[in-house]
């Protein structure tokens, strides 16, 4: 005997209100818009970040997830997840980082081309989490400066998009002259990279 099946028990009605994303602010007029250089180039970042996962632990499984269909990193401009540094523009390192694998962190922070943004995913890339040894790196913010921390023993999926869309509000926000600054340049400095 077949049990008969039945789709869409819980029909919700479509919306005749769809949004428009948000545009920058400007003066609209009768076929123009015209706003400033710097809120172009920055909407236009924030919905084009290029991921590079650097994963070695259980947050790397828990990123996995958040690119899947459920959770879909996809839907905030990341469609295409990078492994070549030289292509990427936001390096997120996920997992437990070995004080070995720090000039590796380095290395691949410095092929990154400008402008680049690092988001630190869990405990043990944040602070060492539970792993407080001496062979164990204790936060990446001692080897490259990280701009998003995203906290969890491993961070739910929920939290990894809370943190990319903190980035990406960095990322909209952030003037084209910043990256020339003094005080950009003294950051670099410190981390010694020039």
């Amino acid at each position: 005997m077949s049990r008969p099946v039945s789709y869409n028990v819980n029909i919700k009605p479509l919306e005749s209100d769809i949004s428009i994303g948000e545009s920058p602010e400007g003066v609209p007029g009768e076929g123009f818009f015209a706003t400033s250089l710097d809120k172009v180039v920055g909407m236009a970042r924030k919905n084009s970040i290029w991921p590079l996962p650097f994963a070695t632990s259980c947050c790397g499984i828990e990123f996995m997830a958040t690119m899947g269909s459920h959770y879909d990193l996809a839907r905030f401009g990341s469609e295409r997840v990078g492994f070549s540094p030289r292509q990427c523009d936001l390096l997120m390192v996920m997992g437990t980082i070995a004080k070995k694998m720090g000039p590796v962190v380095k290395q691949v922070y410095l092929q990154m081309a400008e402008p680049r943004w690092v988001i630190a995913v869990g405990a043990c890339a944040c602070s060492g989490g539970i792993f407080d040894t001496y062979s164990v790196l204790q936060g990446i913010d001692q080897v490259v400066p990280v701009d998003v921390y995203v906290p969890g023993c491993p961070p739910r999926p929920e939290a990894i998009l809370d943190g990319f869309i903190r980035i990406q509000d960095l990322v909209g926000k952030e003037s084209l002259r910043r990256r020339n600054g003094e005080k950009y340049k003294l950051l670099l400095e410190s981390y010694g990279i020039q």
